[in-house]
């Protein structure tokens, strides 16, 4: 694993128990110049995720409670007058930072999300015709709640593919609970996460996993995996153009964080579902069947052939 990647995980592990996989898939997304959306219920550790990432990067760091009444401006931001200025000023939105955190997205309303998921494309923001671009890096873990759906906007499909992954935290394993009712009763690890690397080092890390080389056998069997996503009868809209391209980028920062500069078939494997699940959509019939995206996909990677690449 390369050693600045394994310094990070292993201070976020410092406060995150138990949850290795998420971490690394985090700083994988991050990596990939990614976005995640976390999808788990309360309090098993979503936020604070976040903000192990942020003090081991030292990340300036932003957080907004999404509400029925934010605001497309509470994001992007918006300009107003002073007197004595010639020019309106701009007052910056939660966006204008490198890690931000849009807690419950699913509980503010569809023009509120979409400014946001524009954003997250476009990697600017444009107020009254002027754009700004946003620092480097940026990146958005936004989270939703599964149950409960009172107050809630769901996004609509072409706005969950703006998020790379979509990775569910879930509730930890009895010792893991056990470490953190023991670690937590007199103090807060999060004091003790110590900054390991600086936004110029993710920066650097990011154009180092783009150089990942990367045969064209396996360009073809991400593509045998998107077309079993379009062709099989448990699925109505499969993976898109976009969203193989973001199993590339993941993969690509697998084997960068794996110590390797160049993919192999296992990088892909190890991901393809937390990108490609929440992109599809599944039929009526498979909802009936009680089937999931992450079942079918795993069915999906189990019926394409892999081929057989160990090197450059």
């Amino acid at each position: 694993m390369s050693k600045k990647a394994q310094e990070i995980i292993s201070e976020v592990k410092k406060v995150i128990v138990g949850k290795d996989n998420v971490i690394s898939k985090v700083l994988m997304a991050l990596l990939a110049r990614g976005h995640v959306l976390l999808e788990d219920v309360p309090g098993v550790g979503k936020t604070t995720l976040a903000l192990s990432f942020s003090r081991t990067l030292n990340l300036d760091y932003q957080r907004i409670q999404c509400t029925p009444d934010t605001t497309p401006s509470d994001i992007i931001g918006y300009s107003y007058y002073r007197k004595g200025e010639d020019d309106l000023v701009y007052n910056p939105g939660v966006v204008m930072t490198n890690l931000l955190l849009a807690d419950e997205i699913n509980r503010t309303s569809s023009k509120t999300q979409s400014a946001l998921l524009e954003v997250m494309e476009e990697g600017n923001v444009t107020v009254d015709g002027v754009t700004r671009a946003l620092p480097e890096p940026f990146a958005v873990i936004a989270t939703q709640n599964p149950f409960g759906s009172a107050g809630t906007q769901l996004l609509p499909q072409s706005q969950l593919d703006r998020f790379t992954v979509c990775l569910e935290m879930g509730y930890p394993d009895f010792d893991s609970h056990v470490s953190i009712l023991r670690e937590r009763n007199t103090d807060q690890p999060l004091s003790n996460v110590r900054q390991v690397a600086t936004k110029q080092d993710i920066v650097l890390m990011q154009k180092e996993v783009d150089q990942i080389a990367v045969r064209d056998e396996l360009f073809a069997y991400i593509t045998d995996l998107a077309e079993g996503t379009r062709k099989n009868k448990n699925i109505s809209l499969g993976l898109s153009p976009r969203g193989a391209l973001a199993v590339v980028k993941m993969s690509k920062a697998n084997a960068y964080i794996s110590g390797r500069e160049y993919l192999v078939p296992q990088d892909i494997v190890d991901i393809f579902t937390d990108v490609a699940a929440h992109r599809l959509v599944i039929s009526p019939k498979a909802k009936i069947a009680g089937l999931k995206a992450e079942d079918i996909s795993d069915e999906i990677l189990k019926s394409t052939k892999t081929p057989n690449v160990t090197s450059v």
